[in-house]
């Protein structure tokens, strides 16, 4: 049975504060907001016209069960506030499944990816430098192959409807200073290590994921935003894996993979999505989160 959609949230009893690629953000108080995770995708930077049915519950139940797994190496935004307690029950209708409330925190105008693996961007940037992100790699590299280490690979934070760039280390130092850059790296690369365990044991490789990170009122750092989702990650099944091609996945890289057979410019609007390419997708995910989160 296909799940039914929320490609916007309409709430009115809390004041509106940002609308993202995927998420609604809205206030409740001083120290808390709400996050909604619709069914929007984005690729190529351009949010998609089309939404992928349930795809928002999922990445809140995959969020969520990941906050709870890393817990160990870094706090969270999640805070427990029932959600009846900030909107009406028609509203909480409309995101039932998909709502949270975070602590209201700064966050660092960075995006913190791990890539364990040679693919996409990088694979780019690695054909033209043989490097990634000012980090050297060795020569005669193949598409997806494993690298010896997972390597952290930072890019801007861009607004709605602009790209992110890739940078190099040097330029979260000159954002964030040299303590807080050097923090930010170091327990992104723990969190991919200790996900990329977890995930090996249920059969997926993580090839790599971003991670986004925030400030609370003592300046401690705290990890916001999604966690290892099939949005801000690359899922490969590990039994189809085989270096020198783009294994299958578990990830809106199948939308992108389609989206690539289009004549299109990867500018705005995007192109509608056919209904099977949907399912297909919304199935992907699904997938994704049963593997991860059920129990053995």
């Amino acid at each position: 049975m296909q799940a039914s959609s929320l490609y916007e949230s309409t709430l009115t009893s809390l004041p509106l504060v940002q609308k993202g690629k995927v998420r609604d953000i809205y206030t409740v108080d001083d120290e808390h907001l709400l996050i909604v995770t619709t069914d929007r995708l984005s690729a190529f930077d351009v949010i998609l016209p089309d939404p992928i049915p349930g795809k928002g519950a999922v990445l809140t139940a995959v969020s969520n069960f990941w906050f709870s797994q890393t817990e160990n190496l870094i706090p969270n935004h999640l805070v427990d506030y029932p959600l009846d307690k900030v909107c009406t029950a028609e509203e909480l209708a409309q995101i039932a499944g998909r709502a949270i409330v975070v602590k209201k925190l700064r966050p660092l105008p960075v995006e913190a990816i791990v890539r364990g693996y040679l693919v996409g961007s990088g694979w780019k940037d690695y054909q033209k430098t043989g490097a990634v992100c000012g980090i050297d790699l060795a020569s005669g590299l193949q598409l997806a192959d494993q690298l010896p280490q997972p390597i952290y690979t930072p890019s801007t934070k861009a607004d709605v409807g602009e790209h992110d760039e890739n940078v190099d280390f040097d330029y979260t130092v000159k954002k964030l200073g040299q303590d807080l850059a050097e923090q930010v790296r170091d327990v992104s690369l723990q969190l991919y290590i200790q996900a990329r365990e977890y995930a090996a044991q249920r059969g997926i490789i993580i090839a790599d994921t971003k991670f986004e990170f925030g400030l609370d009122a003592q300046d401690n750092l705290v990890l916001i935003d999604e966690a290892l989702t099939p949005d801000s990650s690359r899922f490969w099944p590990a039994d189809q894996y085989q270096p020198g091609k783009n294994p299958p996945s578990f990830d809106k890289q199948f939308v992108r993979d389609y989206l690539e057979t289009l004549d299109w410019n990867k500018q705005a609007p995007g192109p509608a999505l056919p209904a099977d390419i949907q399912e297909k997708t919304a199935a992907k995910y699904r997938e994704a989160q049963t593997r991860l989160t059920a129990s053995v």
